[in-house]
């Protein structure tokens, strides 16, 4: 699930690049760290969605396990691991081409600014909810980080720093939808009354 909901998160991203008239605009998912690598060659003039962190969403974690169906049975199946995905969105263009840079980051924060509602089921590409599986949905808000934690960050990552935003997409549901046990459901209750004399 976390990596359909970054392409998603990717293929939402290009279509509003499209519609704003920036057609060259290329939007990657890849790790950022990898930029002044031999292996981050391809990463340059590019825009990169790159997971930093992940958390678990604790509100969500005492959920019922059991789901009531109209049939007359109930099934106990683990709740949902809901996840906070850390998502870092970088505008790589350098030199000449760094305006190019702060220009798509605005445009980045425009368009989640514009949709903070996410999910597969709504999504401008076909690709993001292929056959049967699960409907991918989560929210997303702008993460800001104190000089000290950027700081942090781009020394973990192992590069410069280049203009980047920082989201937090909230509720990405992992489930199995594993069937624990299957249990009919009470419909009656007898009780038998002793008097005592």
């Amino acid at each position: 699930m976390i990596d359909k909901a970054l392409t998603i998160l990717k293929d939402e991203l290009t279509s509003y690049f499209t519609a704003k008239g920036d057609d060259a605009a290329n939007v990657l998912v890849d790790n950022i760290g990898l930029l002044e690598t031999a292996s981050g060659t391809t990463l340059a003039d590019n825009v990169i969605i790159s997971l930093v962190n992940i958390e678990e969403e604790s509100t969500l974690k005492n959920q019922s396990p059991l789901k009531r169906f109209p049939v007359g049975t109930a099934r106990y199946e683990n709740a949902p691991v809901y996840l906070n995905l850390y998502v870092l969105i970088t505008s790589n263009y350098f030199g000449d081409r760094y305006l190019d840079a702060l220009k798509r980051l605005s445009l980045i924060i425009q368009f989640v600014q514009s949709k903070v509602t996410f999910s597969s089921a709504a999504s401008t590409s076909g690709s993001a909810n292929p056959g049967n599986e699960p409907e991918v949905r989560f929210t997303m808000e702008l993460y800001t980080l104190t000089f000290e934690q950027i700081n942090h960050l781009w020394g973990s990552l192992g590069g410069r720093q280049v203009p980047f935003a920082m989201y937090k997409l909230r509720l990405v549901a992992i489930t199995e939808n594993a069937l624990v046990r299957e249990v009919p459901l009470i419909e009656e209750i007898e009780t038998t009354v002793v008097s005592v004399s």
